[in-house]
């Protein structure tokens, strides 16, 4: 596990990267343009610059995880000789499927492939594999270079000794690996925030609370709590008979819809997209740029605290 491919350069692939170069790892970030080579070196370099001020990351290691890193539009070159690929493209189900197929002509039968998607299931991404049994998925979160946890997802035909490494590799790199047991649509985490935000578009949409006042009471509750004590350690401590009052007595009126609120649709086709477009539940004037460095800030302040 000494040479790391990881193909795509955008919001996730160039997080991992530096990860990977963080703990002396030979990394190669391939993109189909060189613009997004260029744009991953920045947000890279940034990325490093500010653990070092944070005093998270010596000055030297930084520089050091730079070296390590390699950049190319040429995918043969990528993949010759690695022991790990993580893949990291756009959710499109053909384009993983072709690039699958380049891999395999290339890299040896040992070669792990992992995909970073939180769409597809691995019966999906492997129906045309050569050796299914060496595709495991690892879903990194956004920013994946600040964020613990990464879900590990296999199916009936990954090989043991897969899984095993792939576990090995994820903890090397810092993170805090969980592996489903089964697969399932949106694997852990994304079914559990999707059940909160339809019941947050549900206050929203009924004229209960803005946007802002649902982030206000998330960020100084549960989100205060689940940074150090999760959700079912919480009612544990809270008192198991307590949680089944409350939840016998709240869950017969909660949202139970089952598409998109309006009023999101309506965003979405008027180019509200957030920081890609500058408007979203909140205004930006720089594409969320202040807004991210200031989350990457916090994160890793939280991250100082929590491994003291």
């Amino acid at each position: 596990m000494e040479n790391i491919a990881v193909l795509g350069a955008g919001i996730m692939g160039h997080g991992v990267a530096q990860l990977f170069a963080q703990i002396g790892k030979n990394v190669t970030i391939r993109a189909r343009r060189k613009s997004s080579l260029d744009k991953a070196r920045e947000l890279i370099t940034n990325n490093l610059n500010l653990m070092v001020e944070k005093e998270l990351l010596s000055s030297y290691k930084a520089q050091e995880s730079l070296k390590r890193i390699t950049y190319t539009t040429d995918l043969v070159k990528a993949i010759k000789d690695t022991d790990f690929i993580l893949e990291s493209v756009p959710e499109d189900l053909k384009l993983k499927l072709d690039l699958y197929d380049a891999i395999e002509e290339v890299v040896s039968r040992h070669t792990i492939i992992s995909s970073n998607t939180s769409t597809f299931p691995l019966e999906k991404l492997t129906q045309r594999a050569k050796h299914p049994e060496r595709f495991i998925i690892t879903h990194f979160f956004n920013p994946p270079q600040l964020v613990p946890v990464v879900e590990i997802v296999k199916n009936i035909n990954t090989n043991e000794s897969v899984i095993q490494d792939t576990y090995d590799l994820m903890c090397k790199i810092g993170k805090t690996p969980v592996i489903l047991n089964k697969e399932i649509t949106g694997f852990i985490v994304n079914r559990l925030q999707v059940a909160m935000l339809r019941e947050a578009f549900h206050l929203i949409e009924k004229g209960i609370a803005s946007a802002e006042d649902i982030d206000i009471a998330i960020k100084g509750s549960m989100g205060f709590k689940w940074a150090f004590c999760g959700p079912m350690e919480s009612q544990d401590l809270a008192g198991l008979e307590t949680t089944e009052a409350m939840v016998s007595h709240i869950m017969k009126d909660l949202s139970n819809s089952r598409k998109p609120p309006s009023f999101l649709l309506e965003m979405v086709e008027n180019n509200q997209h957030g920081i890609r477009t500058n408007q979203g539940f909140y205004q930006y004037d720089d594409f969320g740029r202040k807004a991210i460095h200031l989350r990457d800030e916090k994160f890793l302040d939280l991250l100082k605290l929590k491994s003291k």
